[in-house]
């Protein structure tokens, strides 16, 4: 159902884009085709994620032990990296417009921005419910979202220009889009880069999660605890635990693993059990 959804949402999204290009090119608005090129990034983005979700299914290999379940992670940060170099192309098309300005058609910038708006808000009721469980879909969802806010300033700024001839404001909403752009891919950059660098996005602090372990009984200290995101909703963590005893090892196991699970949704827990600490220099060895 969702893959549905999303190839919908693929196929109204690229004939938007199209009219929007054809629009701005024969209206001369920028302000359109700044749209245009947006909402091609989330054409683009729907798509990579519709790939990156049919990757993420399959089962671990030889080569993949964990999985593919870091190929949305990947498609996200090639969504983002996108959107950084669309709209820092808008806002210098848009300074250039200060130096040359441009006779700009308002009915057919405001004929086409009104198409896109109700296509955008489609597009975004499509992807409504996937967002709240996928990093992919949410991004492309709040991009659909800012296209018809967007759609909504090019309408504005269409208007504007038939009532005023002020094209001045085709400039403005050309960098008002390019900055919201670079806004969403700046604000979402920080938590895909985390999971690719083998860092925990969740934020769960390494400290709690010590101090939590150290008050079950027969777990003397935890130290040598790394935590990391395997994909998106997968947590994992390993850790050297200090025992008094291997007597009760195999409950003292399954009730560790419980209170990470239950407690920090940690689901891949690596742990080895030691009488003694190890010592600092040689727990990596």
């Amino acid at each position: 159902m969702g893959d549905r959804r999303l190839a919908w949402a693929i196929a109204i999204n690229m004939l938007l884009t199209l009219a929007q290009l054809a629009g701005g090119l024969i209206s001369g608005s920028l302000a359109l085709i700044a749209d245009a090129l947006h909402n091609f990034s989330d054409a683009a983005s729907l798509w990579i994620a519709w790939i990156a979700r049919k990757i993420g299914r399959r089962s671990a290999d030889e080569t993949m032990t964990f999985g593919y379940r870091r190929a949305e992670v990947i498609a996200a940060l090639v969504n983002l990296v996108t959107l950084v170099i669309i709209g820092l192309y808008l806002v210098y098309e848009a300074l250039w417009r200060i130096y040359a300005p441009q006779e700009i058609t308002g009915w057919i910038v405001v004929i086409v921005a009104a198409i896109a708006l109700v296509i955008d808000v489609m597009t975004a009721i499509l992807t409504y419910t996937m967002s709240k469980d996928s990093l992919n879909i949410k991004a492309a969802f709040l991009h659909n979202v800012s296209d018809a806010l967007a759609s909504v300033g090019v309408i504005l700024a269409g208007t504007l220009i038939i009532l005023y001839r002020w094209y001045w404001v085709d400039t403005l909403v050309t960098l008002v889009v390019a900055g919201y752009v670079l806004y969403q891919a700046f604000v979402m950059l920080p938590e895909v880069v985390t999971i690719l660098m083998e860092g925990d996005a969740n934020s769960t602090s390494p400290a709690a999660v010590i101090e939590r372990l150290e008050q079950i009984e027969d777990v003397a200290n935890v130290h040598h605890l790394h935590l990391w995101q395997i994909g998106e909703h997968h947590s994992a963590m390993e850790a050297h635990v200090v025992t008094p005893s291997f007597e009760h090892y195999d409950a003292l196991k399954a009730r560790i693993k419980e209170v990470l699970h239950d407690e920090f949704s940690i689901d891949h827990a690596t742990l080895e059990f030691e009488t003694r600490h190890c010592g600092e220099s040689r727990c990596s060895l």
